[in-house]
């Protein structure tokens, strides 16, 4: 006998590439970021090793060497001051997220949001999403946990949120924050801006959608069972 699915509390979504169109800025600035330091590893290749990982975690997967806690945070200044540069110009949500995420609060639900960017990364996003009303909490990767895929963002989340993980559903565009979102005991929806279901496929995925139009066009929230307490 299969154990009933917990009714729903809150949502969680990653940041790049999940609620903002982000992720090809973030190659781009890879690109120039290695090209600067002399870095050979293609930008895919990083993309692959990094996406998710906290700003120090990449910085020691890209370089491949020892480098010391204030060495990767100049060197992840440097690179995401490029993402933001490059991106701001053509800023743009992932489609019908906006939208998506007022309906859901309207509907009761809790929204979080836990990400690997930092602090600078999480307030121009946020800055030029002008969310209403603004997320009830948000968890970066320079708060001291480990990225993604180690569960720890998400249910940090959860605990400022005071919701049990199990009473939380992860949106997430990326291999390592599908696996988190595994970890943390949570279900999950695969957003596949940048890879495509297969990829993102799991036991705990309950969908797999384009953008957040598509998941409004599937009445997806009206078919969630929603805690009242």
């Amino acid at each position: 006998m299969s154990t009933p699915l917990q009714s729903v509390q809150a949502l969680i979504f990653d940041m790049d590439g999940t609620m903002i169109d982000s992720m090809p800025w973030h190659a781009k600035s890879w690109v120039e970021f290695a090209r600067r330091h002399g870095v050979t590893m293609p930008a895919q290749e990083i993309l692959a090793r990094t996406t998710g990982r906290t700003g120090v975690e990449c910085m020691r997967e890209v370089f491949q060497k020892p480098l010391t806690q204030a060495e990767c945070e100049a060197l992840v200044a440097e690179k995401e001051s490029i993402y933001r540069e490059l991106f701001a110009p053509v800023f743009s949500e992932v489609a019908g997220f906006r939208s998506f995420a007022r309906a859901a609060h309207a509907r009761g639900l809790q929204i979080g949001v836990g990400t690997a960017g930092d602090r600078h990364n999480i307030a121009f996003a946020m800055g030029h999403l002008g969310m209403e009303p603004t997320p009830a909490a948000m968890v970066g990767g320079d708060e001291g946990l480990t990225g993604k895929p180690t569960p720890a963002i998400f249910l940090e989340v959860a605990r400022r949120l005071g919701v049990a993980p199990q009473r939380c559903i992860v949106f997430e565009d990326a291999p390592f924050g599908i696996e988190a979102a595994r970890r943390a005991g949570m279900r999950a929806v695969a957003v596949c801006s940048t890879h495509t279901p297969t990829e993102l496929a799991g036991p705990h995925v309950m969908t797999a959608v384009r953008d957040y139009e598509e998941l409004a066009q599937s009445n997806f929230l009206e078919t969630l069972d929603v805690a009242t307490a």
